[in-house]
């Protein structure tokens, strides 16, 4: 199933008990295009102790909602949008589709960078400093 949404988009409820509530997507199942959206459809669930240092209880955490039940929200003009679809050219001469947002026009595929690569970069910068400083 193909979705016009991704994890990390900012998202608004459009049907259901969180209607009008807007929140981050945290995982997407394509498979049955279900999501889990941040602080949408709270769920309680039951967790039994499984040491005696384990605790037990009523843990609430995130259901999951049908993708078709949100629209993205556009990040530069803040308004709910349904994405369009635009060729671009990559850097490699290949042409790929990208979701726009049809009333402002900016691109919704921005580059997300991992706390592991970004900290990769961080080391690589210090390393670099540190040799520019012993010359």
């Amino acid at each position: 199933m193909k979705l016009s949404v991704k994890k990390g988009d900012t998202v608004m409820v459009i049907s259901g008990k969180d209607k009008g509530k807007t929140g981050k997507i945290l995982a997407v199942d394509s498979k049955t295009g279900r999501i889990y959206v941040e602080g949408i459809n709270i769920v309680a669930k039951s967790k039994k102790p499984r040491s005696a240092q384990d605790k037990g209880g009523i843990i609430k955490q995130e259901g999951k909602i049908d993708a078709s039940n949100v629209m993205i929200v556009c990040p530069q003009c803040g308004e709910v949008i349904r994405v369009a679809h635009k060729e671009q050219e990559g850097k490699d001469g290949k042409k790929k589709f990208v979701r726009v947002c049809p009333k402002c026009g900016i691109v919704l595929e921005e580059k997300k960078v991992t706390a592991k690569k970004a900290a990769k970069k961080a080391a690589k910068k210090k390393v670099e400093k540190k040799a520019a400083d012993e010359e």
